[in-house]
């Protein structure tokens, strides 16, 4: 049987321990909760992107309006109508000009009858000049009358040829005219949809004063051949060359990368005030989708691969810290410091060439005061 005074001995000893197991408890430094990868193998790209958003743009795109002024006598297209290569569009009046073709080629039609006529006249008179020379060559007429048989055959052809310079004149005037017809006149110089009427039925056209542009009466663009145009910081442009793969994104279509390659890169830096100075590359789609309608104008991103490594060691970029260093956690969940040589990176992962290996787990949020060497990581894999 415990007595009275054992009791309280051992209640002593219980409530001591538990206090020391409180203290225990309170003093030992709680566990950081981070966020951690497993390092693995993957591909790897060094990249550059544009420093403004670019613009799909189409291979032919052209603004068009009549040589020549005049009234709107006939439009035949609407906007977004497809049409062929030569298919007229638009006519100016022209009546006056049809007028004077016209009268070249009735003008034309009259010079070939003189010219019939004039060249059997002198056909007529060459065949003449030889049966009296003949005779003369007899003695039945005297040579003088020879003498004025071939000159008037002479005179014959000269008018015969004169008559087919009246020909060739009266042809030229034909294209003088019709050339003047063509100035009215609109005709698609390829194939593509109109993007756009200015002119209106009876309205007056007139063409640029030099120095100040009017606007175009028809805007013509072939929407089968399309790119992109962006600008590139001048300090990326050295590593950029034509024929390098590019993705291409657009702020109308979020969900879908359009591979590319690039054509052109501009052979001048672009100096906009208040901008960094930049150069425009060109980057062709490499395929487009069936059933995708891309619209020129829409403004597009392009990220150029300037290099590319598969299946190596890499990291996430945001992992490393300054001077290359990472936070691993060990197989005790502390953390220990590694410097790391890197290789390949752009803003997603960075090639590790040495300082980890596959499998190992490092810490990817650190900007907590409680980091440091040897602290406890509650382990959150990411």
């Amino acid at each position: 049987m415990m007595s009275r005074r054992d009791s309280k001995f051992l209640l002593l000893i219980v409530l001591i321990g538990a206090l020391l197991i409180i203290i225990w408890h309170n003093s030992r430094s709680k566990p950081i909760i981070a966020d951690w990868i497993v390092i693995a193998a993957g591909d790897v790209e060094a990249t550059v992107v544009n420093t403004r958003a670019g613009t799909v743009k189409s291979c032919q795109r052209s603004n068009l309006a009549p040589i020549s002024g005049g009234q709107i006598a006939s439009i035949r297209v609407k906007e977004g109508d497809r049409v062929q290569k030569g298919q007229v569009l638009l006519e100016l009046w022209s009546q006056d000009l049809q007028a004077q073709q016209e009268l070249a080629q009735r003008q034309l039609t009259m010079a070939q009858e003189r010219r019939r006529e004039t060249c059997i006249l002198a056909d007529n008179a060459r065949r003449e000049s030889i049966r009296v020379q003949q005779l003369a060559e007899q003695g039945f007429v005297s040579s003088q009358r020879a003498d004025d048989a071939h000159a008037n055959a002479r005179s014959r052809q000269a008018g015969c040829e004169a008559a087919v310079s009246d020909i060739q004149r009266a042809e030229a005037q034909i294209r003088v005219a019709q050339a003047g017809i063509d100035r009215t006149v609109i005709t698609a110089p390829f194939s593509g949809v109109i993007g756009k009427i200015s002119g209106e039925l009876g309205e007056f056209t007139t063409p640029s004063p030099p120095g100040i542009p009017t606007p175009p009466t028809i805007d013509l663009i072939d929407d089968t051949c399309l790119y992109v145009m962006a600008p590139m910081d001048e300090v990326d442009a050295p590593k950029i060359k034509v024929g390098l793969e590019a993705r291409i994104t657009l702020d109308a279509m979020p969900d879908t990368v359009f591979l590319g390659k690039i054509r052109r890169i501009a052979p001048y830096v672009t100096e906009i005030e208040k901008q960094a100075r930049t150069v425009d590359i060109e980057v062709d789609f490499a395929q487009i989708p069936t059933g995708t309608l891309l619209l020129v104008g829409y403004s597009a991103d392009v990220e150029v691969i300037l290099a590319r490594k598969e299946n190596v060691l890499r990291i996430p970029t945001q992992a490393i810290r300054q001077s290359d260093k990472v936070w691993v956690v060990d197989t005790q969940d502390r953390l220990t410091e590694q410097q790391l040589e890197t290789g390949l990176s752009n803003w997603s992962f960075t090639e590790i060439r040495s300082g980890l290996q596959a499998g190992d787990r490092v810490l990817i949020s650190f900007d907590r005061d409680d980091i440091e060497a040897g602290a406890v990581v509650q382990s959150k894999p990411h």
